[in-house]
């Protein structure tokens, strides 16, 4: 979900911005100043930045709110004038009302005016069929009543330094690749707003998360009973660890190891009553410092898996 430097597509990354108003759902649209049109938050990636900060830093920059991604609503593609393809990728967003509070916006020479209306009202008012599309998958989740989501984000440790048994296995550091790995994924992980921090004892999964947890202030809690040393010895509860992440509600990282991510993954399903999928364990086999998404509904996390994204390290 990188953007690509060896085609010729054009990457963005937006974002359909969500609350409550009256007790009814409302979107934000934004009028663009040149263009004369009505759309979605959105803009283009930067170099070396993945789409889903693009997506925070484009609102951001666009309405003045900071905002947390939620669910993936999937991408739009689209030709533009010079006969590139422009593809950009969307997530829900809600707007608290501290944003709201905070918000910086001011018309601009890029937006004239940002606008909250109903989804039927966006369906008229948006100018291009495919933010409707994007729109429309929105309302699906709203008609669906999962609108509200956390996730738990399965993370994989950096690349660590080889076995030599010269020491305990859970004592092996990470190479100069693995603390790039580290640090390279505060951007993309912070984009959803992490309120917990959960690590393995191993040195290399608590270095893997040191970065974040300096970049966001969120103590890291480690535990023996998601590490591998554990799950090879039979002493592991992952369910126990998983279960707390989902009945507490709230967005967390699990950093763990391969063999465990598996098992991580299988108890994401068993307590929330989906169904174990070849898309679940894929998710599972992730490369040192790559990481997978597992968004949940936060009014029923009964409701099942809503959406899982995966990501590759940047090193």
């Amino acid at each position: 979900m990188a953007s690509k430097t060896t085609d010729t597509n054009v990457y963005a990354a937006g974002a359909v911005c969500w609350r409550l108003i009256d007790g009814r759902m409302h979107v934000l649209l934004i009028h663009r100043t040149v263009h004369g049109d009505v759309t979605i938050p959105k803009g283009k990636v930067d170099p070396g930045e993945l789409l889903p900060r693009t997506a925070v830093r484009e609102v951001g920059e666009e309405t003045g709110l900071d905002v947390a991604l939620g669910v993936p609503l999937g991408v739009s593609h689209y030709d533009m004038p010079d006969g590139r393809t422009k593809v950009v990728h969307y997530w829900a967003a809600e707007i608290t009302p501290d944003a709201i509070a905070r918000s910086t916006f001011v018309p601009n020479g890029e937006v004239a005016a940002i606008e909250w209306v109903t989804i039927k009202k966006a369906r008229s008012y948006l100018s291009y069929p495919a933010d409707v599309e994007i729109l429309e998958t929105f309302s699906a989740f709203v008609e669906a009543g999962v609108t509200r989501t956390f996730a738990v984000i399965a993370l994989r440790h950096g690349k660590a330094a080889p076995r030599t048994g010269a020491g305990p296995d859970a004592r092996r550091p990470l190479t100069a690749r693995g603390v790039t790995q580290a640090a390279g994924l505060v951007a993309t992980i912070t984009a959803w707003r992490p309120l917990r921090i959960i690590s393995s004892t191993a040195t290399r999964c608590v270095t893997t998360v040191a970065p974040l947890a300096a970049a966001t202030g969120i103590p890291i809690k480690q535990t023996d009973l998601i590490s591998q040393d554990a799950l090879e010895n039979g002493e592991a509860d992952v369910r126990s660890i998983v279960g707390k992440r989902v009945r507490s509600r709230k967005t967390a990282v699990l950093c763990s190891h391969g063999p465990v991510l598996p098992e991580i993954m299988r108890e994401i399903a068993l307590a929330t009553g989906s169904q174990p999928t070849s898309a679940l364990f894929d998710a599972a086999d992730l490369d040192t410092g790559g990481f997978s998404i597992v968004h949940l509904s936060s009014e029923n996390p009964a409701a099942g898996i809503l959406a899982i994204e995966t990501f590759r390290a940047t090193a």
